[in-house]
């Protein structure tokens, strides 16, 4: 990839940069899971809160994959558009 090429937007950035957003998102669902489950201590720990917590891990887990997978999609199916376009005009 040269810099000609980012000018030009003959490259697409942002499929790498949604791989960096997925982790960033990933770190901040652990933490929130993690906020949910310590947030008044140990001493009222409960099950609904423990239950609560694995339910905003996962889903938050789940959530923003999902969200990353639509965005990296949309990007290959302008590849792919792409590709089928200089096919045509070769």
């Amino acid at each position: 990839m040269n810099l000609r090429n980012v000018f030009y937007f003959d490259v697409m950035l942002t499929p790498r940069v949604i791989t960096v957003v997925y982790w960033l998102l990933l770190l901040v669902v652990i933490l929130a899971g993690l906020g949910t489950l310590f947030y008044t201590g140990f001493q009222y720990m409960s099950f609904g809160r423990f239950m609560r917590a694995v339910g905003i891990t996962v889903g938050g887990a789940i959530g923003a994959r999902i969200w990353c997978e639509l965005m990296i999609v949309l990007f290959k199916l302008n590849e792919n558009v792409q590709r089928l376009v200089q096919q045509r005009g070769a």
